[in-house]
């Protein structure tokens, strides 16, 4: 997506779409200058261009029983996978966290293919009190038979999770988009290791093994711009209260 003049190009998941009213639905969280541009444009306004889709589709096979993990803004592209893997007859639960309870997203719509919804909180204001990492301990400690994992969030959270199905030799994929730039693979901002070989998540991914992610590669590569998103974020921030006193 690319919101305008200034802005770079950035990578969003399709949440939902509707062909025949030719809408889609993204979900993302302003956290730099150009998310927070588009957070701020009004109903009915348009954006310069979106691209897609892009990189590969997600496999869908019928594993059996399913569980998906969301942490964060990450539950967003959840929720299409794990519709996918309730068509293709799996059965799917799902582990949804956030911070807090008001951070909490899309519950109704994971309700609506999922047989189970597990809601955590790390300050204990909705559902289990504590990380989504603890909740599938507790599936794996009383033998629950899982088939297949998916987890989607922070790269710490995605790697607990690979750590924790590696010893059960539970099918476990992760989402690598944290590590995204622009989606189109020119870049080559998203450069991952993965089993040993050189991959990009924007073309080769999003999703990859995660018993083969090289995760300490990718959360060092992750902070090589966190600077310059910082300053960006703060001179924005610094923009709009000028524009707001002119005002």
């Amino acid at each position: 997506m690319y919101c305008g003049e200034g802005c770079e190009r950035i990578p969003l998941t399709i949440v939902d779409s509707d062909p025949e009213a030719g809408t889609i639905t993204l979900v993302f969280q302003a956290v730099g200058e150009s998310t927070m541009k588009i957070a701020a444009l009004p109903v009915g306004d348009s954006i310069e261009q979106i691209a897609g889709p892009l990189g590969k589709p997600t496999h869908i096979e019928n594993y059996g029983t399913c569980v998906v993990l969301g942490g964060g803004y990450g539950v967003a592209p959840v929720v299409p996978i794990a519709k996918a893997l309730s068509d293709a007859g799996n059965e799917v639960i799902a582990i949804n966290g956030a911070r807090t309870k008001a951070a909490v997203i899309l519950i109704d719509e994971l309700e609506k293919v999922c047989s189970r919804v597990q809601i955590c909180t790390d300050d204990g204001t909705l559902g289990h009190h504590g990380f989504v990492t603890e909740v599938l301990k507790q599936f794996l400690d009383e033998g629950m038979a899982i088939d297949f994992v998916l987890a989607v969030g922070p790269t710490p959270m995605m790697r607990a999770v690979a750590e924790m199905t590696r010893p059960h030799g539970i099918v476990t994929m992760v989402s690598l988009n944290p590590i995204m730039v622009d989606g189109t693979g020119m870049c080559g901002g998203c450069r991952v290791e993965i089993g040993g070989e050189t991959k990009f998540a924007c073309v080769d991914g999003p999703e990859f093994d995660g018993h083969l992610v090289n995760f300490e590669l990718l959360m060092a590569r992750q902070k090589t711009y966190a600077d310059a998103e910082t300053e960006a974020h703060a001179q924005y921030e610094q923009t709009c209260k000028l524009e707001s006193r002119i005002e």
